[in-house]
């Protein structure tokens, strides 16, 4: 049976604690993000819109979507380790790409950890090009672009 990822957008404060919480184990130490409620509604009010993504009633994931320009910024959470290797990670993908078509937007920019190769796997095999821009002052984070046709 496979399961078919729901994304919904997180702008109450329940709804972004529910993220939160639903992620706290899974994150909290994750190198990719600070992984608190303060950082995320600092996220937030700084453009950024929180979506959770969710398989079944699991909320496997978090993205953050940004529009500037004509690009969709996007950066997330990693899955949940036993959701690894289950699709949904071409499936947030996807999901970037359509959003971003819906927005009339010609390109998609992701933000990943330098030491992230999973994600740069992930991105090559979408056709997403790694930047040579500084995106913060310690180097860790990187820049991928996709321009959409």
């Amino acid at each position: 049976m496979s399961v078919t990822l729901e994304f919904n957008q997180a702008v109450k404060d329940k709804e972004i604690q529910a993220v939160y919480d639903h992620n706290i184990d899974a994150f909290s130490d994750s190198p990719d993000f600070k992984w608190n409620l303060e950082e995320i509604k600092n996220e937030i009010k700084g453009g950024w819109q929180l979506f959770s993504v969710s398989a079944g009633d699991e909320i496997v994931a978090a993205l953050f979507l940004s529009v500037v320009d004509n690009g969709l910024y996007t950066k997330n959470t990693g899955l949940k380790m036993h959701h690894q290797g289950s699709g949904f990670s071409h499936e947030i993908k996807e999901f970037y790409e359509k959003e971003a078509r819906t927005r009339k937007l010609e390109k998609v920019v992701h933000y990943c950890r330098i030491d992230n190769f999973r994600m740069y796997s992930l991105n090559e095999s979408h056709g997403y090009r790694k930047t040579e821009k500084p995106i913060d002052e310690d180097g860790l984070v990187v820049e991928w672009t996709k321009i959409l046709k």
